[in-house]
C-alpha cells in the first residue's frame, strides 16, 4: 500500500445527470473504504454549486488545477448541457492533460461524446448512451451497442444505470474479482426491474427524437457545424 492514495477523479459541469455521477462514485469510493489506496474526488473548474438535471446541486472538492495528474477519470452525461459541454474548451483541456498519464479515462452516457471531443477515442471502440450511439462517428470512434466497452486506457458506458456496471468492472481491473464481487454485495446491485430485461431489438426511438433533436440545438446553439454533423444522426 503506498504513502499517497491514487485518485479517481469525477468531473462535474453544470447539468450532468445524477445518477451517472453518482452510481459510479458510490461503487468506486467503496475503495478506500475498503483500505485500497485510492481516493474519489469531484473535480470542476471552479468550486461552486452546479445544477443538475435533479432539483439538487453539486459542489466539486477540488479545482481541475488542484488534480491535474489523477490516474482514473469519470465523465458523466445528459441532456442539452452535455451537448454544451462539447465545446468547453476548459473542460476539454483538461480532459486531455489526464488523459496522458492517467490509467484510466472512463465516461457514462453522452458523457463519451465530450471524451470524443476531447479527441481522445479517436480510432478507439466506444459505446454511449443508445440515442446518440451513431453520433460517436463524429469524433471518430467505431460505436459498440454494448453495456460497457474497454479500448486501451479508454473505458465507455452506455445510458445512466451502466456507469454502475462500469464501476464494478473498474474495482475488478484495480484489485480483483472478490474485491468486486464484495462492492457488488454491499451496495446489493442485482436488478430486477418491475417489466423484466429490455428488448435491444425496437428501442422506442422515436419516443425520443424530439428530447434528442432539442438536446442538441439548445446544447450547441451558436455551433453550427457541429451542430450539423450530430443532426444528421437524429
Amino acid at each position: 500500500m503506498t504513502d499517497e492514495p491514487k485518485t479517481i477523479a469525477f468531473v462535474l459541469y453544470p447539468g450532468l445527470t445524477l445518477l451517472d455521477l453518482a452510481g459510479p462514485l458510490q461503487v468506486l469510493g467503496a475503495l478506500s473504504e475498503l483500505g485500497m489506496p485510492y481516493r474519489a474526488v469531484t473535480v470542476a473548474e471552479r468550486k461552486e454549486p452546479m445544477g443538475t438535471d435533479t432539483p439538487l446541486s453539486l459542489l466539486a472538492t477540488h479545482t481541475f488545477a488542484e488534480v491535474p495528474r489523477p490516474a482514473a477519470v469519470m465523465v458523466p452525461g445528459g441532456g442539452a448541457p452535455t451537448m454544451r459541454a462539447l465545446t468547453d474548451e476548459t473542460l476539454l483541456s483538461y480532459l486531455r492533460g489526464a488523459a496522458e498519464s492517467a490509467e484510466f479515462m472512463t465516461s457514462v452516457c453522452t458523457g463519451a461524446m465530450i471524451l470524443g471531443a476531447a479527441g481522445l477515442l479517436e480510432g478507439r471502440e466506444a459505446t454511449t448512451h443508445w440515442l446518440f450511439l451513431e453520433s460517436l462517428k463524429e469524433f471518430g470512434a467505431t460505436p459498440a451497442r454494448k453495456r460497457w466497452v474497454e479500448d486501451g486506457p479508454m473505458i465507455t458506458a452506455a445510458g445512466v444505470s451502466a456507469g454502475i456496471d462500469l464501476a464494478l468492472h473498474l474495482v475488478g481491473r484495480i484489485a480483483g474479482d472478490e474485491v468486486q464481487r464484495g462492492v457488488q454485495f454491499m451496495i446489493e446491485y442485482d436488478p430486477e426491474p418491475p417489466l423484466g430485461p429490455l428488448d435491444w431489438s425496437a428501442p422506442p426511438r422515436e419516443l425520443f427524437q424530439q428530447w434528442m433533436e432539442s438536446s442538441l440545438r439548445q446544447g450547441l446553439e451558436g455551433h453550427p457545424e457541429l451542430l450539423a454533423r450530430l443532426l444528421v444522426h437524429v
